[in-house]
């Protein structure tokens, strides 16, 4: 028993001494073997066109939209058109109950015939007072009758002739009341001002309006020209000042996920759209319109042609792309580009404190320099405590070590940005994993190029 026990803790002693060497065996091959690499894709500065891009969401509408509403009040007593429905125009739309209308037109008609009627009685008595102050201005003339007889049938002549004025005046008045009644009575019917489909019925048959002539009445109706569509999309306040009118754009709308639609920029607006509550809370966006270039809406775009006069120019194809208002979209305006310029991917730049890596680079001078630290001629500049956050790439050597590298970037698109100075055509930059570009990696570590392109 006793010579068991003694090679079960011969075994033992025998295990633990293997483990150790192997341990320290492994903590000198790694203090041999150097520093290990950090494992990173590496991608060349090269030659490329960068467009940078405005990128915004927002809703399809009529370019031209009309709003119907009538100048007066009362009961639709006819609604010939439904929504959808495509109208020409000039094309009866609604109407409204006149007989009120009628009856102030009728009336309008008497006081005017009325009115006419007291001017030439006017008339007639101012032809009589004239005769009579003719008569005695002969007979004072002739020393028949005094003065003040004469002068008293002079002014009468003269209340006549004001007479006669104020009958004008009250035919012209009698006049205009009556074009006013019967332009309220024109405006019992509602015509479509121009050609399009009725994007929008807010009535129905039977229901009242109101409306006059000062202020907006009841939206009736809206009147659109459907194949003349845009974007209107909500741009940042950041963003809006690289867009500019007549730039062109391309455009996704949700309902036709497999296309791409042209356009261009037609209006920027000058006023901005706060959203939020709260000043902390608030959003600060620029309403932009942008036009859809390619053809849409078959069926309007062969009514525009037909009031221009093309019917036949260009033939009708089901494949236009059938839009409606308030249809969800997004829009990637082309802003800017540059050609042939040096860039490389987004995500090979970061922003790094330059000061730490400069302090790093300090603790890593070799004796030689530091043999010369009494110098004042090649004494080096102090290093100040604070950040001085720069933008930067990781450039690899043909060592493969990297050396932090200051770079001034321009514009950039969805994927690579300009590079304006720092780095030269052909060099190479560490492009990821991007924990490694932005945190892990320092300046002067050893890297390993991945091929497979795992991040």
């Amino acid at each position: 028993m006793a010579k068991k026990k003694n090679r079960t803790r011969t075994l033992l002693i025998i295990i633990g001494v293997a483990v150790i060497l192997l341990v320290i065996l492994g903590l000198v091959g790694r203090r041999f073997s150097g520093p290990s690499a950090t494992r990173v894709e590496v991608v060349t500065v090269e030659m490329r066109t960068v467009t940078q891009t405005v990128t915004a969401s927002g809703r399809v509408q009529p370019e031209v939209e009309i709003t119907i509403s009538p100048d007066v009040s009362g009961e639709i007593v006819q609604l010939p058109v439904v929504e959808g429905q495509q109208v020409q125009k000039g094309e009866l739309l609604a109407r409204i109950k006149s007989d009120f209308y009628q009856a102030q037109v009728e009336q309008a008609e008497a006081q005017l015939s009325q009115a006419k009627a007291n001017l030439a009685e006017r008339e007639a008595n101012l032809l009589l007072q004239e005769q009579t102050v003719k008569r005695q201005r002969e007979l004072y003339e002739a020393e028949v009758i005094p003065l003040d007889q004469y002068e008293q049938s002079d002014t009468q002549y003269k209340i006549a002739q004001a007479n006669v004025d104020a009958a004008n005046f009250n035919v012209e008045s009698a006049q205009a009341r009556l074009r006013e009644s019967r332009e309220q009575l024109r405006k019992t019917a509602l015509y479509a001002p121009m050609s399009g489909t009725v994007s929008q019925l807010d009535i129905e048959l039977g229901e009242r309006v109101t409306g006059n002539e000062l202020q907006a009445g009841t939206t009736v109706m809206k009147v659109a020209r459907l194949d003349q569509m845009e974007l209107e999309v909500e741009v940042s306040e950041n963003d809006v000042v690289n867009v500019a009118l007549g730039d062109t754009a391309s455009i996704e709308v949700d309902a036709y996920p497999d296309r791409i639609f042209k356009g261009v920029v037609t209006e920027i607006a000058n006023s901005a759209r706060l959203q939020g509550s709260t000043f902390q809370e608030q959003v600060t966006n620029f309403p932009v319109k942008v036009r859809i270039l390619d053809p849409h809406n078959a069926e309007s775009r062969d009514m525009g042609m037909a009031d221009a006069g093309l019917v036949g120019e260009t033939p009708a194809t089901e494949d236009y792309p059938s839009f409606r208002p308030g249809m969800s979209g997004t829009v990637d305006i082309f802003t800017n580009t540059v050609e042939e310029v040096l860039s490389v991917p987004i995500q090979a730049v970061t922003v790094r404190d330059f000061n730490s890596i400069r302090r790093a680079r300090r603790r890593g001078q070799t004796a030689e320099s530091d043999s010369t630290a009494g110098d004042p001629e090649n004494a080096k500049p102090e290093i100040a405590d604070g950040e001085d956050l720069q933008r930067m790439v990781f450039a690899v050597g043909e060592d493969m070590k990297v050396t932090a590298t200051i770079v001034e970037t321009g514009i950039s698109d969805d994927q690579f940005i300009e590079i304006k100075s720092g780095l030269e055509a052909g060099g190479r930059v560490v492009n990821g994993p991007y924990s490694a570009v932005s945190r892990e990696l320092d300046d002067g570590d050893l890297v390993e190029e991945r091929t497979d392109r795992p991040f």
